[in-house]
């Protein structure tokens, strides 16, 4: 399956300034595959090292990190020769080994001829952790998220429906009802399966939700033994307890997070560290509130108001055991979900595409569901869960901001008027 991350891992290895790589993300997003897969296509030869499953390995670092003395030695673990330039060096689940994590400012160092490339699932937790020393300055960052709508639609075959709505999105022309209802249909799809890559390769092979719905379980259950194995024993309830409560936020009007909702009487002071462990693991996305939408945004930023999703939408809906069926039908039964997924759903979307989201409210009430910073434009964004047309909110926003243009989220076909864009929900990966 087609992966946006190979464009990047290209340009990586073919730049002048490269260093060694690291690969993060949350568990199951697909960056062994993708690392690996990468390697066949343009290199010699892939030498692959993983922490978990080698003890070995961690002696070996622990004995010395400099590059000379590293290579012979995984060469041999390797079982072939590494040579420079043409042999792509892999370490997987780094976070298991600090000293390997560490090695890498000496191989930028002292032998940058080397092609380096990390994955770790956890090490956003992991370098937060005082021992580590991270080799700052030494290295190149890259995170990989979940499958996003575009790469969906490719990986089902839709390479000519993705083209079209690149196209109409680009000139504001409707889609052909029949496209347009397809393409629907291939939103609604991917809100059951999500972005992880082994639940979408099992979509296409058996279209069975049933299956699916058990692929999600398991990555579910690993986050959750996740949580107490890379956690502090004080905090794995907290954490646990926090992470459970993210879809009865989102099943609220109010999608604010609020601490009185994990349990009464709850306060920020008991679980901030739960919530930053969640997001530096990768597996939670958190958005704050902007007082104001000026440049820079960050600037702006109310630390005390924010709002938490799911890392991916699929994943989402099986924490909160909604049925494929109600979700391919929209059943009136979600109606109090359905806002509440949708945001998930664009946030995730937003986040692929590399943009660091806020949202906005009003002293009255108004609320803008998301802000981002495009092309040096500051755009709000409305996201709608059908083709409701109502936008007091984003009026308000319009009236007192005078935004460049203005972007809405729903299953209306592509239009503008008024200085909104009008843009369908399957057509997300576009901005």
């Amino acid at each position: 399956m087609y992966r946006k991350i190979m464009e990047y891992l290209s340009d990586w290895k073919n730049s002048k300034y490269r260093k060694p790589l690291i690969l993060q993300g949350a568990r199951q997003v697909g960056k062994t595959y993708s690392i690996l897969e990468f390697g066949r296509k343009e290199y010699e030869n892939v030498a692959y090292f993983n922490f978990e499953t080698n003890p070995l390995l961690i002696k070996t670092f622990d004995e010395n990190i400099s590059a000379a003395y590293l290579i012979p030695i995984l060469s041999r673990l390797a079982d072939q020769t590494i040579i420079k330039g043409k042999t792509l060096i892999v370490f997987d689940e780094i976070q298991l080994c600090e000293r390997a994590l560490t090695s890498l400012k000496y191989f930028y160092e002292e032998s940058p001829e080397y092609h380096i490339i990390v994955a770790g699932s956890l090490l956003g937790v992991a370098v937060s952790r005082e021992k580590y020393s991270f080799p700052v300055g030494k290295v190149d960052i890259q995170t990989l998220y979940p499958m996003d709508m575009e790469e969906f639609l490719l990986a089902c075959g839709e390479k000519d429906m993705v083209v079209q709505i690149k196209k109409c999105f680009q000139t504001d022309q409707s889609m052909p009802a029949v496209l347009h209802e397809a393409a629907l249909q291939y939103y609604r799809q991917y809100l059951v399966v999500g972005g992880m890559p082994e639940c979408i390769s099992k979509f296409l092979e058996t279209k069975d939700y049933i299956l699916i719905r058990h692929i999600q379980k398991m990555i579910l259950e690993s986050y959750l033994n996740d949580m107490s194995k890379y956690n502090s024993k004080n905090e794995i309830k907290k954490t646990r307890l926090v992470y459970d409560n993210i879809t009865v936020q989102l099943s609220k009007k109010n999608t604010r997070f609020q601490y009185k909702l994990i349990k009464k009487g709850g306060r920020a002071a008991e679980f901030e560290n739960a919530i930053e462990w969640l997001v530096l693991s990768g597996i939670v996305t958190r958005i704050h509130r902007i007082e104001q939408p000026q440049k820079p945004l960050e600037n702006y930023r109310d630390i005390d108001s924010f709002k938490i999703y799911v890392s991916d939408v699929g994943l989402l809906c099986a924490k909160k055991d909604i049925t494929a069926e109600d979700i391919l039908f929209l059943s009136n039964e979600l109606n109090d979900f359905k806002g509440g997924m949708v945001e998930n759903y664009i946030c995730c979307q937003l986040i692929s595409n590399k943009y660091k989201g806020y949202y906005w409210l009003s002293a009255r009430g108004a609320e803008i569901d998301f802000i981002i910073q495009r092309e040096n434009n500051i755009i709000p964004i409305e996201v709608k869960s059908a083709d409701n047309v109502k936008a007091k909110s984003l009026n308000v926003y319009i009236e007192s901001f005078k935004p460049s243009y203005a972007v809405k989220f729903s299953t209306k076909n592509f239009g503008f008027e008024n200085n909104r864009k009008t843009v369908p929900l399957y057509a997300s990966f576009c901005i």
